[in-house]
């Protein structure tokens, strides 16, 4: 059985304040910082951690905490997915700040307010504010609703002499051109060989360094979700063509509801439910693969953590992924799915035949076996079966451990990946995006709205 990839490490020591300033404004047990011209009065549960005194520091979206400065390395990172998200503001310069285009950020001018954004497809759970006023781009991550890391920014930016938190004024998204859309790019080659995935997006010189040094030709990349663990301030749509354009064969993560019980990040138990989560997801994902610049056709993969109870929770496990793989389709993407051997690989193979045009395309199985392959006994799939078969699989086959190469340690899962999209069926590329909801009236065929199990 593979264990659950939720956040196991120990909480990091809180960074040196910075200059503090009386009275707090925060609770009885809280403190008052001070950041570029900000006076932020920090919640007494809350973490503050310096990035720029400690550049390893993990942004980890489970533990209540005020992040300051531009991520460094972020070389304390682990874990994949987790039940329980937090609270968290992250405060940088402006100036530097990266041209994320996995959440939306929106930009506040003159005196206003820190407004509420709409919510993302697929439910992230992040925004950003370009805070012009300050000179500085605060990001807030939370597990329910976002008023309380709000009230806490709305406060800070007004004692600076920045927007408070009533009457915004807020437009669209910067840089225009993440607005508009990158320029797609073709970022899945076809691979026979080893891969890794790692909890946020590496450096650039890193990828660089283990391009010509490691054996790995495929990483997977978080692109979102609401049980995703850590923040991803260096995943831009540059940064996707970048990698494409060194051959990378990228591997996007979408991180959505879970098989354990939890009301912010856990998977509906009914299947009806389940149903729509996946349709949400798929639309999730295809909003952010979209923003990132990964061109139709492309592979995206749903991470769905491991279970024991497959009485409960192989109905719905199989609904939301069958309902991820229809829409994903008449979106123009292929569909695939990170599953455990034990639970929802078994899941998948036994429904398989019921309805094979809705299986995903791709399976990607954990087994950490520590046997770099995608045999059928190493993937927890039946001997001899035709199922996925034909470069459609990917073996995850250690999990969470350091690995060094020329000089560069990152904390990884290691797989084999035996996959060529070229090879898959599913979807044609589309002439032009397929809207998505909230742009325009769902389109696609009423199938994609009912479950295929129940």
């Amino acid at each position: 059985m593979v264990p659950i990839r939720t956040l196991l490490s120990g909480l990091l020591g809180a960074a040196a304040l910075l200059v503090p300033v009386h009275p707090s404004t925060a609770a009885e047990d809280g403190r008052t910082v001070e950041y570029r011209g900000m006076r932020v009065a920090v919640p007494g549960e809350w973490r503050i951690v310096d990035l720029e005194r400690e550049p390893g520091a993990c942004l980890r979206l489970d533990l209540p905490t005020l992040y300051l400065g531009h991520a460094g390395t972020q070389g304390e990172c682990s874990g994949r997915a987790v039940r329980r998200r937090a609270d968290t503001l992250h405060l940088e310069p402006l100036d530097g700040a990266p041209a994320r285009a996995d959440i939306p950020t929106l930009r506040v001018d003159g005196p206003g307010g820190i407004p509420e954004a709409a919510e993302a497809a697929g439910g992230s759970r992040e925004v950003r504010y370009a805070l012009r006023a300050a000179g500085v781009m605060a990001t807030v991550s939370y597990g329910g609703a976002s008023d309380a890391v709000r009230d806490v920014l709305a406060r800070a930016a007004a004692a600076g002499g920045a927007p408070g938190r009533s009457g915004s004024r807020s437009l669209p998204a910067e840089p225009a051109s993440a607005v508009a859309g990158p320029k797609p790019v073709r970022a899945q080659q076809p691979l026979t060989g080893a891969g890794f995935d790692t909890c946020t997006a590496p450096a650039q010189d890193a990828m660089d360094k283990w391009r010509g040094a490691s054996p790995f030709g495929a990483v997977g990349i978080y692109i979102g979700g609401r049980a995703r663990a850590c923040a991803q301030p260096r995943l831009t749509a540059d940064w996707v063509r970048r990698q494409a354009g060194a051959g990378w064969h990228l591997m996007p993560l979408w991180v959505g509801p879970q098989p354990w019980n939890n009301p912010a990040t856990g998977l509906s138990t009914d299947p009806s439910r389940a149903n729509q989560e996946g349709f949400e997801a798929a639309e999730g994902a295809v909003g952010a693969a979209r923003s990132l610049g990964l061109a139709e056709g492309a592979v995206l993969y749903n991470d769905l953590e491991n279970y024991t109870d497959r009485t409960t929770w192989d109905p719905p496990v199989v609904a939301y992924l069958t309902a991820w793989t229809v829409r994903l389709h008449e979106l123009g993407y292929r569909s695939g799915a990170y599953v455990a051997a034990s639970s929802g690989a078994k899941a998948l193979n036994e429904h398989h035949d019921q309805a094979p045009e809705a299986m995903p395309d791709v399976l990607w199985v954990a087994s950490w076996n520590g046997k770099a392959s995608v045999a059928d006994t190493d993937t927890g799939l039946p001997a001899g079966t035709h199922r996925w078969a034909g470069r459609r699989r990917a073996h995850q086959y250690r999990g969470d451990h350091d690995a060094t190469y020329a000089g560069v340690t990152i904390n990884i899962d290691r797989s084999w990946v035996d996959v060529d999209p070229e090879t898959l069926g599913g979807p044609a590329p589309l002439s032009g995006p397929a809207p998505l909801r909230g742009s325009a009236p769902l389109d696609g065929p009423a199938r994609a709205r009912r479950p295929l199990f129940s």
